[in-house]
């Protein structure tokens, strides 16, 4: 009994002292009030929404990091991230939806902060709400398009960015492919990242890398909170209040956020991450309509699909999971090229009988389109490719991938599947890899495209898109 009281006491004082340090939070936050007489809102849903805005503020920066980090253009005042974030009721998934920032909007009517002067409703793009009437016009603009009553709002700046990444020790990124994008300066290798807070900003405004600009950004975005969630709840940040009120106070010493949204709600939050891994966050982006929608007098815009748009929302408002349903399977390796797109013709490299059937079989069983019509040992033409110790009478002891330069990644997402296998080249193979299977052969690795492809609403969750 002595023993149970005194971990009672423990554990109850522990919790004040927690409280204690995280109580006085609020008081560094920035105030706004975005949801100043506003009417006619939707109706609230079950769970709680949080619109986080991002600008592109960059006044407190210093002028090396300005150089740096390539930030040293005008800012637009303007959002240059807009994510809807969803909580559930029980605290145990939390769903993110990007809304482009070109997306096409119907600004509401209100009335100007200098002239005080009323504008009429007008077709404008996302986020130039901000840049006319400020938090409060982003948040009725967001209502109006979405039907989802906004609970909270935060809103972060470059610098609060950077500043948080710092605080939780960087953040772990990983690429299949080279990223390099000559306007933000970001340079990133293939493979595993740790990325500091100025790198990090790099990383989530680029949208040069490839064509996709914004939408390429958006998902790439996404990768990057899904790896923060991955740091923050595997860090022990959450489960010690020195270390949660250090990183929660650096963030909230640099951002705005609405009056309701404070000591309580943090505390309310870091509790219910307690208990999040990556899988407990799923992302998605707003199901698109015509990607290039010009509208005189504004430019190109994105139109949202109707009714797949509606959909989501109403998701969001009855608080139900966007990803899918998965079952329970080994974690998947993330490659360059998706498995089905990679042709492969399998050959039993060993005088075990049956090995070749079992390496195609497991191949397919993992995407990759295979002939499956296993042959023994290479074709006649190949046998000159060869090396000595693979005509010893066991047969090949290492399994063997040979390939085309020219399909060089395609071979190497081939590989990922086949731990430990040699990769070769060949000239002039053409586009099917061929596997010969080894004495070593034990066993094929899950991997999958990093193009998702999930669900109506492309929805993924965190452990999907993090570093493996």
């Amino acid at each position: 009994m002595r023993m149970v009281t005194g971990v009672s006491v423990l554990v109850l004082g522990a919790g004040g002292i927690g409280h204690a340090l995280v109580t006085d939070l609020g008081t560094g936050i920035d105030r706004i009030d975005p949801f100043r007489d506003m009417k006619n809102r939707p109706p609230a849903g079950t769970g709680t929404n949080l619109l986080l805005v991002g600008t592109d503020g960059r006044d407190r920066i210093t002028a090396e990091e300005k150089k740096k980090y390539r930030l040293g253009g005008a800012p637009c005042h303007c959002t240059d991230t807009v994510m809807l974030v969803h909580l559930s009721a029980d605290k145990k998934r939390a769903s993110v939806v990007s809304l482009p920032r070109d997306s096409y909007a119907e600004v509401p009517e209100y009335r100007d902060r200098v002239s005080g002067a009323t504008r009429a409703a007008h077709p404008s793009k996302l986020n130039a709400a901000y840049a006319e009437g400020g938090p409060n016009l982003t948040v009725r603009t967001v209502e109006h398009m979405t039907g989802v009553k906004v609970d909270h709002y935060l809103e972060v700046d470059f610098t609060s960015f950077m500043k948080t990444v710092d605080a939780l020790g960087g953040v772990k990124i990983c690429t299949t492919r080279p990223m390099k994008d000559a306007y933000t300066g970001l340079d990133l290798a293939a493979g595993a990242h740790e990325l500091n807070g100025g790198q990090a900003l790099q990383y989530v405004r680029s949208r040069h890398i490839d064509g996709a600009a914004d939408l390429g950004r958006m998902e790439r975005q996404q990768k990057f909170l899904a790896s923060l969630v991955a740091r923050a709840t595997s860090s022990g940040v959450l489960l010690n209040p020195v270390k949660f009120r250090d990183v929660a106070s650096t963030m909230l010493n640099s951002v705005r956020a609405d009056e309701g949204f404070g000591t309580e709600q943090m505390l309310e939050l870091g509790q219910a991450m307690r208990g999040f891994s990556p899988a407990s966050s799923e992302f998605a982006s707003v199901p698109l309509g015509n990607v290039s929608y010009r509208v005189k007098g504004i430019g190109a815009t994105v139109t949202w699909d109707a009714a797949k748009s509606k959909k989501l929302f109403r998701a969001l408002r009855e608080d139900e999971p966007l990803a899918p349903a998965r079952p329970e399977r080994p974690k998947a390796v993330q490659v360059d090229v998706a498995p089905a797109q990679i042709r492969v013709q399998v050959y039993n490299g060993t005088p075990k009988d049956g090995l070749g059937r079992t390496v195609d079989d497991a191949l397919r069983a993992t995407g990759f389109d295979t002939t499956r019509a296993p042959l023994n040992r290479e074709p006649h033409e190949n046998r000159e490719q060869r090396r000595d110790d693979e005509d010893e009478p066991d047969g090949l002891k290492r399994t063997l991938v040979t390939y085309d330069p020219r399909w060089d990644r395609s071979a190497r997402s081939l590989a990922a599947a086949l731990p430990g296998a040699e990769l070769r080249a060949v000239r002039g193979q053409g586009s099917t890899m061929r596997v010969t299977a080894g004495a070593d052969f034990d066993t094929v690795q899950r991997v999958r495209a990093e193009e998702k492809n999930n669900g109506e609403y492309g929805a993924v969750t965190g452990d999907e898109v993090a570093c493996p």
